[in-house]
């Protein structure tokens, strides 16, 4: 397993260094993995951004706080088949759903993986990592609109339903992607299942070189619980 996963940092290394479109190097991340994720997003595209607000797009900087208040710095990475949210959440839709969606006081049960995307693709959780570490990889389960998971990811599953899965891209941007002062994720989630995923993770969001701290995360949605489903009490 170790030297599946060597391999695979190899070639993630070996698609940056090659110059591919990021757009692509994220289309082909699952298939470079097959078996350290679960594999639910082939590259669909559902409605993407339209040439104008592509434009748009990749004129935004990215968030760096060592360059706050300049007018220079990189852009913030976009994909023309993905579609951005005014919050900078991007999203694309692998699979529709076909069951209840949720709303604020809902408990939502997800399965979920995350890569680095910006910084070299690494996996900092996959059921594969998981195995390695010796566990079996449980479901995310939280309340919407509680803030207890990343804003950008609360915003992505207001919009599916069960059964749906989306890719979602999460630009590092306060109030989007993980907070600056909760360094064990125990506030604000979710948090990586290993010790290796979380070390990952850590390294890129507080690192303090200016490297592009941009996060996939694959989500698909279990289940919808309402408040007396399931034995789910709001709050």
């Amino acid at each position: 397993p170790a030297r599946r996963l060597s391999l695979w940092s190899t070639r993630c290394s070996s698609m940056v260094r090659s110059n591919l479109p990021r757009s692509r190097i994220l289309q082909l991340l699952p298939a470079l993995l097959p078996a350290a994720t679960w594999r639910p997003l082939p590259a669909i595209a559902v409605g993407g951004v339209s040439s104008g607000d592509q434009g748009q797009i990749a004129g935004d900087k990215a968030f760096q706080p060592g360059l706050a208040g300049k007018d220079y710095g990189k852009s913030e990475m976009s994909y023309d088949d993905f579609t951005k949210r005014p919050s900078g959440m991007a999203f694309k839709e692998a699979k529709p759903g076909n069951g209840k969606s949720p709303v604020a006081g809902d408990r939502v049960v997800v399965d979920w993986s995350g890569y680095t995307i910006g910084y070299f693709g690494r996996p900092f959780e996959t059921k594969k990592l998981v195995e390695l570490d010796g566990k079996d990889k449980a479901y995310l389960r939280f309340e919407l609109g509680k803030g207890a998971v990343l804003p950008a990811l609360e915003e992505a599953v207001a919009g599916m339903s069960e059964g749906g899965v989306w890719q979602v891209v999460v630009p590092y941007r306060p109030g989007l992607s993980y907070p600056d002062d909760d360094k064990d994720h125990e506030r604000v989630g979710p948090v990586p299942s290993t010790f290796s995923g979380q070390r990952a993770l850590n390294f890129v969001l507080y690192n303090k070189d200016l490297i592009d701290k941009t996060l996939l995360f694959n989500v698909k949605v279990i289940r919808v619980d309402r408040p007396g489903e399931n034995g789910w009490k709001k709050g």
